[in-house]
């Protein structure tokens, strides 16, 4: 899973990046004009939004991205704790509401939290697919107990597709979440990584389960959906 971090002290923002690293995948922007950008551009699984940035602040930049449609969950992490500031955070958008100093055990808390509301997923450290299970803290998977060697963005590609399962993904979705808009590759990289993850599978015979929609994208499935 990824977050994007949107905080303007380069300090800060890595004793976050480092307290939430164990768990997910980070991208930092340091102002809210650049963080509006990454949050528009890319696609994260929740966004950590300080308020006071320079050149946009982050009530802008989360009311611009709800009326983009984009509806990333956002947690807010920021000095300002008035109820009024609460209240015009939750407003405009926000999930949660996090006032700084804090603690980081109870961060990565409502991070879970925030994430199992959005994904429907229950136990976010193990993401599960029939008997195939995603280890996202260790970055393992099994299938009935039995270990599948999965490398890199090859593991990235399953662990979305299986956050994701009986729901079409298509491939600009995976080329930007595993990838990143900034990135020089082609996006026909993904049809690579995806033939390269369904003979992985083939092993234990979830090959059938990992559909392609031709000219759209994919779909993990357990039914007969369309090829």
């Amino acid at each position: 899973m990824k977050l994007l971090i949107i905080e303007d002290d380069p300090n800060l923002s890595d004793v976050i990046r480092q307290c939430v690293a164990p768990f997910y995948q980070t991208e930092q922007a340091f102002d809210g004009e650049e963080g509006l950008y990454y949050a528009s551009q890319n696609i994260y699984d929740l966004i950590l939004l300080d308020l006071m940035l320079p050149l946009i602040d982050g009530y802008e930049v989360l009311r611009q991205l709800r009326e983009q449609k984009i509806y990333t969950p956002v947690l807010i992490l920021t000095a300002r704790g008035t109820m009024t500031d609460k209240t015009k955070g939750f407003r405009t958008g926000a999930d949660d509401y996090l006032v700084k100093p804090f603690d980081r055990d109870e961060l990565l808390l409502r991070i879970e939290a925030i994430l199992r509301r959005s994904t429907g997923h229950y136990d976010i450290a193990a993401l599960c697919f029939k008997e195939l299970r995603v280890e996202t803290m260790t970055r393992t998977v099994t299938v009935a107990g039995e270990a599948l060697d999965l490398r890199g963005k090859q593991y990235d590609i399953l662990e979305y597709l299986v956050s994701h399962q009986e729901q079409l993904v298509t491939k600009a979705q995976i080329f930007d979440k595993i990838w990143g808009f900034t990135t020089d590759t082609s996006s026909n990289v993904v049809e690579v990584y995806v033939s390269a993850l369904r003979r992985i599978l083939s092993g234990c015979g979830y090959d059938s389960c990992l559909k392609t929609i031709r000219g759209v994208g994919y779909m993990l499935t357990s039914g007969e959906k369309a090829h």
